[in-house]
């Protein structure tokens, strides 16, 4: 009967070794997925506070092409005066792009 005994404390404490391993093998784990979820919560916060600056850029953008537009419309139904000069500045803007254009495909050849 004693020779039961001492061999069942061998294998309680073999159980228990496991135990322990198994143990400290999941709290590693569980640290590790709990950096990896603080990680993705800051990750999330950085993206929104991005989108959130997008917004106000896209807000504040909007803003300056409404204001131009309704500059540009006022001029258009003005005068004829006023339609000569937007003529010889449409014309002169592509003029622009092309001179620009030749510029750049002549530095790159």
């Amino acid at each position: 009967m004693a020779d039961w005994n001492r061999g069942h404390g061998s294998v309680d404490s073999m159980l228990d070794a496991e135990n322990k391993r198994l143990a400290d093998n999941l709290a590693s784990k569980v640290s590790r997925l709990k950096s990896l979820a603080y990680d993705i919560d800051r990750e999330v916060d950085d993206q929104n506070d991005y989108l959130d600056n997008m917004d106000s850029n896209f807000m504040s953008a909007t803003g300056l092409l409404s204001g131009s537009v309704k500059r540009f419309s006022t001029m258009v139904r003005s005068g004829k005066d006023n339609r000569r000069l937007l003529c010889y500045v449409s014309g002169g803007l592509v003029l622009a792009f092309f001179l620009l254009y030749y510029l750049v495909s002549r530095i790159q050849t």
